[in-house]
């Protein structure tokens, strides 16, 4: 049996994508940019597609600008926000995804911000009065809080931070790539700045995303070359995942509440199973479902001996998921999520991603491999 749980990292393109893209790459082959008739069938795809995702978002279509990924757009929002608005102060989390936390640490290393870190607890909860304690003292700050941690899927509440940037005159962006697609975002009533989305975390093509840009906020480009994107992103537009991207989306919000429903359920069924099939399991991070993205699990193993084996024999099994574990040496950076909750360093941690293709069959299965290989192990 072959299983895949690793849907955090990527899902399958749905077949209704693969038809549009298909149908796009048969019969348009155009540059959008060229002004001839070939170039403005295609650009009518780009900002038809531009419009579709703009009204599932509830926002202009001029504030949404398509990238390569949710990596190249988290790095554009801070950037830019940081050099072009002249701010001096930054707050994240010690959790967040390494395109936001990287990318602000080099800021602070070449003297561009000071970046401070938000406390966070030994399940993964933020420290939200340490947030505005800090808004408090440091007018024009930067915040760049994810809506859903990709490790351990805890939710944040981002209309309550947004409405303390607000208050505080702060510039908030939030990295949405783990929830986009999965919950509903309304940003004609979240005061946010920036978000960001990558089509491949919720069925659509690899290689393309997209920045949203409230229409308040004026920016440079990361990426110069042509008046692409409206002066915002040089490169001639990925067109065929742009338009995946959009039927993605549009089939994600077609279909929310059902594959909400049923992803939550397996979630729950396979925390229970594995509950009942190994003494001292673990999770770490949060697992109520409304206060944990529904298609993150993160469990902690008892069985200390397959630290370094968990995943490798999950594989030669035909269970594709990811893992790793707090660090243990130097040496040993492990994962800087579980380093920030003080997981032990002694419990292999794995991450089990799920979605709509996914079923109580395929989890029977993993957990008989796990109560299998932790039982040798003991």
């Amino acid at each position: 049996m072959q299983v895949y749980f690793d849907n955090a990292a990527t899902t399958a393109l749905d077949p209704e994508v693969i038809k549009v893209m298909i149908d796009v790459m048969d019969n348009n082959f155009g540059n959008p940019s060229s002004i001839h008739s070939h170039g403005r069938q295609v650009k009518t795809i780009v900002e038809k597609a531009r419009k579709t995702i703009a009204n599932l978002l509830h926002v202009s279509p001029a504030e949404i600008f398509f990238t390569s990924g949710g990596t190249e757009a988290d790095n554009m929002a801070i950037v830019r926000s940081i050099t072009d608005f002249g701010i001096t102060h930054a707050v994240t989390t010690p959790i967040e995804h390494h395109a936001v936390l990287h990318t602000l640490e080099e800021l602070q290393k070449a003297g561009k911000v000071h970046l401070d870190l938000l406390e966070v607890d030994e399940k993964g909860n933020l420290n939200i009065n340490q947030l505005e304690e800090l808004l408090k003292g440091n007018p024009r700050t930067f915040v760049s809080i994810m809506h859903a941690n990709n490790e351990i899927g805890n939710l944040n509440d981002i209309h309550h931070i947004a409405e303390l940037c607000q208050k505080y005159n702060a510039i908030f962006h939030s990295d949405t790539v783990q929830t986009m697609g999965h919950y509903p975002h309304d940003l004609g009533n979240l005061k946010i700045d920036f978000i960001t989305g990558a089509a491949h975390k919720f069925h659509g093509p690899k290689g393309v995303g997209f920045l949203y840009i409230n229409a308040n906020n004026k920016i440079k480009p990361l990426i110069y070359g042509g008046a692409q994107e409206r002066n915002i992103r040089g490169g001639t537009e990925n067109v065929y995942g742009i338009a995946g991207l959009a039927k993605a989306l549009e089939l994600a919000y077609e279909n929310m509440e059902e594959h909400h429903t049923y992803i939550q359920g397996l979630k729950s069924y396979m925390i229970d199973e594995l509950l009942k099939a190994i003494p001292d399991i673990g999770f770490n991070g949060v697992i109520e479902p409304d206060k944990s993205l529904y298609t993150v699990l993160n469990v902690s193993f008892p069985c200390s001996n397959l630290a370094d084996m968990l995943l490798f024999n999950l594989d030669i099994a035909g269970i594709s998921c990811s893992g790793g574990s707090a660090c243990s040496s130097g040496t040993d950076i492990g994962s800087h999520v579980l380093n920030a909750i003080n997981s032990s360093a002694e419990r292999p941690s794995v991450r089990f991603s799920f979605c709509k293709n996914n079923t109580r069959e395929e989890i029977d299965f993993v957990v008989k491999t796990l109560k299998e290989l932790c039982t040798k192990n003991q």
